[in-house]
């Protein structure tokens, strides 16, 4: 069973999205908050697999509420609720720790399905934005990604702990873990969750170890 958190201040769009999920086999609705500090408290208490959270809300907006859920909770999968007009918002969400973002006017099965592929670590993003918000980053950051950095985010991407990186090229693990530093600040992320997005998003393979570190 997934449990949901529905934070969203506008009381008709909360209820509906409570009506929604709780019909849904496999999620349960385990709180619902009017306000991003009502968000963050009960994230705490009930300790939700996913959180919808809108970006537009009172007394915290859906920024530093992501950003405070995640840091309490690591494991906690935001997905934000946005409008698309909302770019700089939304690589504003990312950057605090939300794995994927959904656009209002989504359809019901798309919203259930992003609720399923989040819980499973997975990050949503709506394809009507994306190219706009990944093209808007991308604009922003020149990036210069050197073989080895490549093949180190190649292998996060796979979804390997530094551990195994540095067995797979024969680095120290403290290497690893300098590589990674680096990658983080070119590529303009803050964590693996989302290294792991951009490496996706820009086609970024494995490939085969170099013979330098």
């Amino acid at each position: 069973m997934i449990s949901v958190l529905v934070a969203e201040d506008h009381a008709v769009v909360r209820a509906g999205l409570e009506r929604l999920l709780s019909g849904a086999d496999g999620i349960e609705v385990v709180g619902a908050a009017s306000d991003g500090e009502e968000a963050v408290a009960i994230a705490d208490a009930k300790r939700p697999d996913v959180v919808l959270c809108d970006l537009s809300m009172p007394v915290i907006d859906g920024i530093e509420a992501t950003r405070r859920i995640v840091a309490d909770n690591p494991e906690a999968r935001v997905v934000v609720l946005t409008a698309f007009s909302e770019r700089d918002r939304i690589l504003g969400a990312l950057d605090a720790g939300a794995i994927g973002y959904l656009l209002k006017d989504a359809d019901p099965e798309e919203l259930l399905e992003a609720v399923h592929a989040a819980a499973r670590g997975e990050a949503p993003l709506a394809p009507k934005a994306a190219r706009a918000v990944l093209s808007d980053r991308a604009e922003q950051r020149a990036v210069e990604l050197t073989r080895r950095e490549r093949e180190v985010l190649s292998l996060v991407a796979e979804g390997m702990p530094n551990k195994l990186i540095a067995r797979r090229l024969e680095i120290s693990e403290k290497t690893v873990k300098s590589h990674l530093t680096r990658v983080f600040e070119r590529i303009g992320v803050t964590d693996r969750t989302q290294a792991a997005l951009w490496a996706q998003r820009h086609g970024l393979g494995p490939s085969p170890p170099s013979p330098e570190n």
